[in-house]
């Protein structure tokens, strides 16, 4: 039996999908990996098969739309429309075609939430089943509001659910004329917002997050399985350079700082901002630039910088996270039993920094244009000597090293497609 999945985004969305696949493929299944050309060598090095899908995301990302969009924090969802048509119209037409080509011997699909009209189309032309994927909650409830949406206090039920029901329109109006086009290639009826509302809320859903962080909401259907975070374990031999490894040995654990790809269009600012927040508070630092840019040119010998290393291996060796609040990050982090300060730039990070601050693991979220040396050595201060913070998040992540979502989510899909 063959799988395809089908994914898109920068590494915090792209990476469950691969754990995914790996598990998959232990189960028995053929799997493949549709997912943007620049993955390829990740799904590689991961012994996963991709179709590579073109389009290049990190350069969408990195595009002067797209820095802006950054900037800006996607703070009026209405603008956000605009924007991510703008990024999404140079390779949202290659990439589904590549997919659909993907799926042709395919005998299910698992797709991204977000895609999931695109998944639905491709799925109803050959007649097989789809199951969606997503790092973070994406259907109404009242139990909490919208990731994506302005206003993350909850403000009682009704505000929660309905700012979800806006969420999932602005979403649908993101992807509807690249939707419908595809949909005429195929020679299906056009989709409307109230369509896509139904359908997405019909699709089973695998949530891969913990239900410690997120418990099942109540008006949640079954079909929404929270199967807890998929983490990729397998870099167990990674090994740190000699440099990192005398640095992190010669005094005590360091405070982590990195934004993955949200670096914005100033990166050189904030490298700059990180830096002095360190020295104001005192702590050792560790930089991480990643693909977003974050530029430095010189720092003090108390600070080290490095372009890449695995959170998995990283996070458990810090003091405390310092970062922008992605799915991905901020699982890590957790799991590392390290309280966290979170930066949100965009998307659902503000989300996950109210849910971070909400639980007790975390400092009150700081939104970018709110952002000082000052407030954020402050925030670095309380995430290290707050001993209830250091409390709960080692707690929590006590809890969630012992979930097994890869398991769980390999089961439920098994539920859905049969057994290979």
């Amino acid at each position: 039996m063959k799988i395809t999945i089908f994914a898109a985004g920068s590494r915090g969305d792209i990476q469950p999908c691969v754990v995914l696949c790996k598990g998959l493929q232990r189960a028995g299944y053929q799997v493949c990996l549709a997912a943007p050309e620049d993955f390829t060598s990740f799904a590689q090095d991961q012994d996963i098969s991709i179709h590579p899908l073109r389009g290049d995301v990190q350069k969408v990302m990195a595009s002067e739309t797209g820095r802006k969009y950054m900037d800006s924090g996607g703070a009026n969802p209405l603008k956000s429309i605009r924007a991510m048509r703008t990024m999404l119209a140079p390779v949202v037409k290659q990439m589904v075609e590549d997919a659909y080509t993907a799926c042709r011997s395919s005998d299910a699909l698992i797709c991204q939430g977000v895609l999931a009209a695109f998944g639905k189309s491709i799925t109803e032309v050959l007649n097989i089943p789809v199951i969606n994927i997503e790092p973070t909650p994406l259907l109404p409830t009242r139990a909490f509001p919208a990731p994506s949406w302005p206003i993350q206090k909850n403000l009682g039920g009704w505000h929660n659910y309905l700012s979800g029901v806006v969420m999932l329109r602005i979403i649908w109006l993101w992807y509807q004329p690249f939707v419908n086009d595809f949909r005429k290639r195929l020679g299906l009826s056009p989709y409307t917002g109230a369509s896509f509302l139904r359908l997405i809320k019909l699709m089973p859903m695998i949530s891969a997050y913990s239900p410690s962080i997120i418990p099942h909401p109540p008006d949640w259907s079954e079909a929404v399985h929270i199967t807890g975070y998929l983490f990729l374990d397998n870099q167990t031999d990674w090994q740190p350079s000699h440099e990192l490894k005398a640095f992190l040995e010669a005094g005590d654990p360091p405070v982590y700082i990195g934004f993955g790809s949200m670096a914005g269009r100033h990166p050189e600012q904030l490298a700059q901002l990180s830096v002095e927040a360190l020295v104001k508070s005192g702590q050792r630092g560790l930089l991480l630039t990643g693909w977003g840019g974050l530029l430095t040119e010189s720092v003090p010998e108390n600070i080290f910088v490095v372009d890449s290393a695995p959170h998995s291996w990283l996070f458990p060796r810090m003091k405390a996270v310092v970062h922008h609040g992605g799915a991905g990050t901020t699982a890590e982090g957790l799991r590392a039993g390290v309280p966290a300060v979170i930066l949100p730039f965009a998307f659902d990070q503000s989300f996950w920094g109210a849910r971070v601050k909400a639980m007790g693991l975390g400092t009150d979220p700081i939104p970018k244009k709110e952002l000082t040396s000052d407030r954020l050595a402050g925030a670095i201060l309380q995430a290290v000597n707050d001993p209830q913070l250091n409390q709960n998040s080692s707690r929590c992540g006590e809890a969630i090293r012992s979930e097994n979502g890869i398991a769980n989510a390999v089961k439920i899909i098994e539920q859905y497609v049969g057994r290979p």
